[in-house]
Parts: structure tokens; sequence; C-alpha cells
């Protein structure tokens, strides 16, 4: 390799991590931004996003791309707060409305959860059981809805407990109705997540619950991040936007569960 050519693959290197420090601070990167602050042509910041993109670090989009979750990734609960919140919003609606006779639920952590959390029915005593804080105190004057916040170890990036002690007390319940979310799923890995004591208290609630739900964005789909918690035929029901393709929908249903698109 020459020094020139040295030199090149350097370059290249500091920008596409420079590109993924942006990703992770902001959420997405457009190739017309990065071309300007990076002072390259439009093409090459193409080229760097299909090189991230096979290393698995972001999946591009139409004139850009986002960052992936991983083992050494993980978007906050505050951050998430911000993003796709009208498309979240409507597949909370959505899911709540799954919920139907249930007298027990459980609501995962994350910000889509809780807001189905939040559209749950009032009419009738629920008692909803979760790991996550900021669920359990947006529930916690709720008429007619009794809370079960699970103890552990509180992770602080998304507010939520996790360890033995999480997954002991699911352990010991039967619950009609989990309502799950993941950072990732696809059709050949199911659901995934970046942290393993997470997925296992994921995987202990699809466990311990009679249906299981997962509701989540379209930009979910054809993700894969660290942890492996469920196959798609563990899901009753999927719950989406319909920005995810018709298509794409039809081929999650044939591995078994209902696909709704709102």
């Amino acid at each position: 390799m020459t020094a020139m050519t040295a030199r090149t693959a350097r370059t290249a290197e500091e920008r596409q991590r420079e590109i993924v420090r942006t990703a992770r601070r902001a959420g997405s990167v457009d190739v017309t931004e990065l071309a300007g602050e990076l002072g390259v042509a439009k093409e090459t910041v193409r080229r760097d996003l299909r090189t991230l993109e096979d290393h698995g670090l972001v999946r591009r989009t139409h004139g850009g791309a986002y960052p992936v979750e991983s083992a050494g990734f993980e978007t906050t609960l505050a951050f998430r707060t911000t993003s796709h919140v009208p498309e979240k919003r409507r597949i909370a609606a959505a899911a709540a409305e799954l919920a139907r006779d249930a007298e027990t639920v459980f609501v995962d952590e994350g910000f889509t959860p809780q807001l189905i959390a939040e559209a749950l029915p009032r009419d009738r005593p629920l008692t909803v059981v979760t790991a996550s804080l900021a669920t359990a105190g947006a529930l916690a004057g709720a008429e007619n809805t009794s809370v079960l916040l699970l103890g552990g170890r509180v992770r602080p990036g998304t507010l939520a407990t996790v360890d033995h002690w999480t997954t002991k007390m699911l352990a010991g319940f039967v619950i009609d109705l989990a309502f799950i979310g993941a950072n990732g799923i696809s059709r050949e890995h199911g659901l995934t997540t970046p942290d393993p004591a997470v997925s296992e208290v994921k995987a202990q609630a699809i466990r311990a619950s009679r249906r299981t739900v997962f509701a989540g964005v379209h930009t979910k789909f054809g993700a894969v991040s660290f942890c492996r918690f469920a196959g798609i035929g563990a899901l009753e029901t999927i719950v989406t936007s319909t920005l995810l393709p018709a298509s794409e929908a039809h081929r999650y249903s044939l591995l078994g569960p209902q696909v709704i698109r709102v």
C-alpha cells in the first residue's frame, strides 16, 4: 500500500467514525449535510454509509441514515420521546385496544409501551405489571388501575429494572397479555435488544404471558441487535404503522402473528 493510499484509507476511517458519532448524537444523518460538513462529495458520503451499513452500524434511508442500536450503543428513553412521536401514538392507541377483557397486562420498558399503558382502558379494574419506572409513574394515579413495579437494578438510560430480582418476580406470575418492545425485529432473527439483562426480562415476560403483542415503529423492522429473546412465531399480534410496506407486513404474517398497520 502506498503512503497516499494509506492516508486515504485512514481518512475514510476517520470520516466514517465521525458519521457514526454524528448519527448517534443526532439520531440520524443527512447525505447533503454530511457532504458539506466533511468537505467531500455526496457520493463519497453514500459510499461511507454503504460501508457502515455493511458493518451493521447504520441503516440507510432515502437521503441519509440512522444508527443501529447494538451492544455498544443504545438510545436513551429521553431520546425516544422525541423521535417518530405521531407514529408511536397511533401504534399505541391501536395496541391498547387489544387489551379487550385482559385483567392483567405486562407493559415493557420504552416510550411506545409507555404510551400503550397510558391508553389502556380505565373503565374496569386492571393490573399492570412493568419494569419501567416511567410507566409506573405515569399510571400511579390512574383510576381502576393497580400497578406492580418489578424490583431490580435500574438501568439509567431506560429507567427500567433488570437482573435476578426482576425475572424472579415475573416467573411467579401468569399474565393475560404482554406488550413487548424491541430494538429490532426481523424475520430471520426475531426480536432483539442490545443488553443481555434486558433480553432476559423480555423473554421471561413472554414466558409468563398467555398472549404477546409487539408494538413498534417501521424503522424497527429489519434491524438486528445483539441479543435475541423471541422468534416471530411467539407473537400473537404485531402492531406498526402503514410506513411498513404491506408486502413486508404480509411476510411477517406468514410466520404466525396478525399484523396490524395503522
